[in-house]
């Protein structure tokens, strides 16, 4: 019954995200050009790695408030270690990568061994980590990356953005393991049951610490690629990248109360949402009229797809 409410949930998001489609299309004629839709899947690369493993996160029944703050500490991290630090960029990069890894750890420490709720865990760290980025940056940038490094964040590989290339390979390697693998079936059960989990004889703590510090991966991943698609490091970097990553995630059918979802459901969120704010712009819709417009899509979503499901528990 449960992989039936799912089906049904991602056709009409996927018939909601092929409408959208169509009526922006309609209204200009640069939307559905090669290099605006490579230019709109540049964008919604950061938040699309951090939203991938959120699907995880929000699957367990937690919440991850914290990985605008890390992209924003990694980054600043990935300048100090290259340009104050004299470290060769590559290194850079891998300790960087190692940073935000660990500040998840630390996030699934808190929540595992402390029994803080998710919620208040990464709301704490959100300041924390955003915190300990504006002290080290000290509101200074930093600038002057070799032109190799650009290829991660404006550089193609045949002709598609490279950073698409890594987008789709975090996708297809999420997609399997919650789906097909122990630990997605795992992440699963904790969800829809964490006490029952426990006396299964599952790994509910190990596999919660390992998701949380996937997260603080995928975020540090998006932050490297975030500075070199705009050739710069800030401290605010990544503010409000969370709140953009949970929407796709729960507009794609992710349940936040855990137990439901899937890495396709996010997907198409994304490309939803990345869709109506690059349509709507091209159209000349304000921001806050496309702001009011996702919300009511996400609602309306939501309450079709939840009108489904009562069906089907009847």
């Amino acid at each position: 019954m449960t992989a039936k409410k799912l089906i049904r949930h991602e056709t009409i998001l996927a018939l909601l995200v092929i409408v959208a489609l169509f009526v922006l299309d309609r209204q200009s004629d640069r939307f559905f050009t090669v290099d605006n839709l490579f230019n709109q899947g540049r964008l919604m690369t950061e938040v699309g790695l951090i939203a991938l493993i959120m699907t995880f996160v929000i699957v367990t029944g937690g919440i991850d408030l914290s990985v605008g703050s890390i992209v924003g500490m990694t980054a600043i991290v990935l300048g100090v270690f290259w340009k104050n630090l004299g470290l060769p960029l590559p290194l850079a990069i891998l300790l960087a990568l190692a940073v935000g890894t660990f500040a998840g750890f630390v996030n699934g420490i808190i929540i595992t061994r402390f029994r803080v709720p998710a919620l208040i865990a990464t709301l704490g760290t959100l300041a924390l980590y955003r915190g300990i980025a504006e002290g080290i940056s000290q509101a200074r940038s930093v600038r002057g990356y070799p032109e190799w490094f650009f290829v991660l964040g404006q550089g193609s590989v045949l002709g598609v953005p490279t950073q698409l290339w890594i987008l789709g390979l975090v996708a297809l390697l999420s997609a399997v393991a919650l789906a097909y693998t122990t630990w997605g079936r795992t992440t699963y059960a904790i969800g829809s049951n964490e006490v029952a989990a426990r006396f299964s004889g599952l790994g509910v703590d190990a596999t919660k610490i390992a998701i949380y510090a996937a997260s603080g991966f995928a975020a540090a991943l998006a932050a490297v690629i975030f500075v070199s698609r705009v050739s710069t490091t800030r401290s605010d970097m990544g503010t409000g990248l969370e709140l953009d990553a949970i929407t796709a995630v729960v507009l794609g059918g992710t349940s936040i109360f855990g137990g439901r979802g899937t890495v396709v459901g996010t997907i198409l969120g994304l490309i939803l949402i990345q869709a109506l704010k690059n349509g709507l712009s091209l159209a000349g819709v304000k921001s806050d009229g496309t702001v009011v417009l996702i919300g009511a899509v996400l609602i309306l979503t939501i309450l079709v797809s939840n009108l489904f499901h009562r069906d089907a528990n009847r």
